[in-house]
């Protein structure tokens, strides 16, 4: 009998592993990562929110904590990675501004890859 029970029980794993692997990967590919190290600019969507640019078609969303009135202005800007040299999620990371008193940071909540479609669209409002 236990036979039997443990050779449903691992045929039933067995049917459901290449499942579970295909929503891993597809989890995996919506919450892309990068590295501060490897950003190469940045946009100022709005005083809580700033695209930072990997690649051209490499462009994360940042969603700040609180409002940054200074970052609209500011020339340049840091990311500081919490924890570990990736940043997958909120939380991973601060925005750091530069003012005249020194600098200032904004913790990250949200982190998102923007979508082909979602570039394309920025690319047509800039001309």
């Amino acid at each position: 009998m236990r036979v039997l029970i443990g050779s449903v029980v691992l045929a039933a794993l067995l049917s459901a592993g290449p499942v579970l692997a295909a929503d891993g990967k597809k989890e995996r590919s919506a919450s892309a990562c990068f590295r501060p190290d490897d950003v190469n600019g940045f946009t100022v969507i709005d005083d809580r929110t700033v695209d930072v640019t990997i690649s051209p078609r490499n462009v994360y969303r940042l969603t700040l904590f609180s409002p940054s009135p200074d970052i609209d202005w500011s020339l340049r800007i840091g990311i500081y990675s919490r924890g570990r040299s990736w940043v997958c999620s909120g939380y991973d990371a601060e925005i750091i501004v530069p003012d005249a008193t020194g600098r200032r940071r904004y913790p990250v909540t949200d982190v998102r890859k923007l979508t082909p479609e979602e570039l394309d669209a920025q690319k047509s409002k800039k001309k």
